[in-house]
């Protein structure tokens, strides 16, 4: 089952500033469909620019504007628990739910990425933003081509993640033991050695046997009963000072209190000044109390403090001699993990010949395990293949594209050649596209021209977006070459897209623009920047003259308005 539209992350703000032709602009986004129009120049693709820095893209000095030191986006996203989780493991932070990605580019070309305010990389950034927004331009559509990218589509498609996890899990376990067996036939030579080594260790090790935070734990005692004689002074000084019968700082404290207590409920604002001053003396008492209690378990033991002296002596000899690294307690931790596998390693050293035979035996079970995983993983996506080749064309020919057909091929390679195998499984995945009727099925690299990538970029979406955890698609150009009826269509499956994730989509066409719920304008000032102001969320009448403007370039046009009038009717009557 696919992920519910509520359940994926949503961009709510990007703000840009000193990027192109945009000195500084902050740009509201609200859930399902956007259209951003404009005209020709006034900034729009700098949108798209801005989100894809946010996303990982490269950072060129030649996006800041002229005359700034820096560019500077950054953009709002509102996330959800599980990807909370994957924020905070890659060492960002989150503020509630909502998660701030910040990007600048120096005037030089230096560039600096943060996740929630801490500072990141870009490659960690891009690892995330896969879930957050994907951006689709003519040229970023091209990737499409890639077969690796082509395989992930049908896997995303089939929804069997857990039939490719369990693949995944086979293969790993058939290269660690391959890795395993492989390490042994080049270390049989120097093997006696290093399991006299080992076992030595494993000596050692056995009769300290250190533990995970065991050091700690010791210096703490020692540090307690190397000076019990000074605890036991100073503190009985404490208390005597505190709790004396007769001039303790606690005795003088409690008659202070009889006078104050007769003033209770004269004035409220002094009964709470009463209040506190009874709770501190309540507090104090509760740590005298504590402190007494303490002291009267507080006692030397010699025998104690001579043995944990030795044993912390054994442990730092041990990690002496054994531990690895500059860092006491990185050297100390892989020293335990050491001994836990020391003892396998130890039985394969030894078992020379014999056991490099035996876990032989081990790998070509694993590998017969291997191989009945991948074919069921290929029987899955050869079914996929089928369900999702019917439905993009079908898609197609939503997109005035009925002639057209695409095929997703799955071929299996030599399922008993160990070479065929991979972390993907033993398939080749390939999208072939007819554009009509008669052409022959070619690879989407040899044939699909930039409009009809766009719009098969727009299908595949439609179809798989259900399956898909990414929470906002951005479209540029998915309209090129398009127009009249196809451009309905076009905006009718963005439409589509956007009731199970928010669209954004910068767009000439008003055919296309009269799908969205929300739309935006931007709009450059007469000197050529775009600032607060040039970005205006439209309201119905707005919106009208900016579709009129959009059909015939005459905003006022009163030919123009009754023709938005018809296309924006259009959409209410068809949804």
């Amino acid at each position: 089952m696919g992920k519910n539209k509520s359940m994926r992350p949503t961009l709510d703000e990007i703000a840009i500033r000193g990027l192109g032709v945009i000195d500084n602009a902050s740009i509201s986004f609200s859930p399902g469909f956007t259209a951003i129009t404009g005209e020709t120049g006034a900034g729009k693709t700098m949108v798209l620019t801005a989100l894809g820095l946010i996303t990982g893209a490269k950072a060129d000095a030649d996006f800041v504007r002229t005359n700034s030191e820096r560019s500077t986006v950054s953009a709002q996203f509102t996330v959800q628990s599980e990807f909370i989780d994957k924020v905070l493991d890659a060492g960002g932070e989150i503020d509630g739910q909502t998660l701030t990605i910040s990007r600048s580019v120096s005037a030089e070309g230096k560039s600096r990425i943060t996740l929630g305010g801490t500072l990141s990389t870009v490659s960690k950034v891009h690892e995330l933003s896969t879930e957050l927004i994907e951006i689709h331009a003519q040229s970023s559509s091209l990737r499409l081509s890639k077969a690796g990218v082509q395989r992930e589509l049908l896997d995303s498609y089939s929804g069997a993640s857990k039939v490719f996890a369990a693949y995944t899990a086979t293969y790993r376990k058939y290269e660690d033991l391959s890795t395993r067996i492989s390490s042994l036939r080049k270390e049989s030579a120097t093997s006696q050695k290093e399991i006299a080594h080992l076992k030595a260790f494993v000596d050692d090790f056995s009769a300290t046997m250190p533990q995970h935070g065991e050091m700690a734990e010791i210096d703490n005692e020692i540090n307690r009963l190397g000076s019990v004689e000074e605890i036991h002074t100073q503190l009985s000084a404490a208390l005597n000072l505190l709790d004396n019968d007769e001039n303790g700082a606690l005795s003088a404290l409690k008659s202070s209190k009889k006078y104050l207590d007769p003033l209770q409920q004269k004035d409220l604002a002094l009964d709470s000044h009463i209040e506190k001053f009874a709770d501190a003396i309540f507090s104090l008492e509760d740590a005298s109390s504590e402190l007494v209690s303490y002291l009267t378990r507080l006692e030397a033991d010699p025998s104690r403090f001579e043995y944990l002296q030795q044993r912390k002596q054994n442990i730092n000899a041990l990690l002496k001699k054994y531990g690895v690294g500059a860092d006491r307690d990185v050297a100390f931790f892989e020293m335990i993990a050491s001994y836990a596998s020391a003892e396998e390693r130890i039985a394969d050293l030894s078992g020379g010949a014999e056991r490099i035979a035996e876990l032989e035996m081990e790998l070509k079970q694993l590998f017969v395990e291997m191989r009945a995983s991948a074919l069921e993983l290929h029987e899955v996506r050869m079914t996929a293949a089928l369900a999702l080749s019917k439905a993009i064309t079908n898609e197609l020919a939503a997109l005035s594209m009925p002639n057209s057909e695409v095929s997703v091929q799955v071929t299996a390679l030599d399922l008993d050649d160990v070479r065929s195998y991979s972390s993907s499984g033993v398939d080749e995945v390939l999208f072939l596209f007819s554009p009509h009727t008669g052409s022959k099925m070619m690879s989407l690299s040899k044939i699909a021209s930039g409009g009809e990538m766009s719009r098969l970029m727009l299908a595949i979406e439609v179809v798989i977006a259900s399956q898909s955890p990414v929470g906002t698609y951005v479209f540029d150009e998915v309209d090129a070459g398009v127009g009249g009826k196809a451009a309905v269509e076009v905006g009718r499956r963005l439409a589509a897209l956007a009731k199970t994730s928010q669209v954004i989509v910068v767009t000439h066409l008003p055919q296309v623009a009269v799908w969205a719920d929300n739309h935006l304008v931007v709009r450059k000032d007469q000197s050529g920047s775009i600032t607060e102001s040039s970005v205006l969320t439209l309201d119905k009448n707005d919106r009208l003259r900016e579709i009129a403007r959009m059909l015939s370039g005459q905003e006022d046009s009163s030919t123009a308005q009754k023709h938005a009038e018809e296309l924006l009717q259009l959409v209410v009557d068809a949804r």
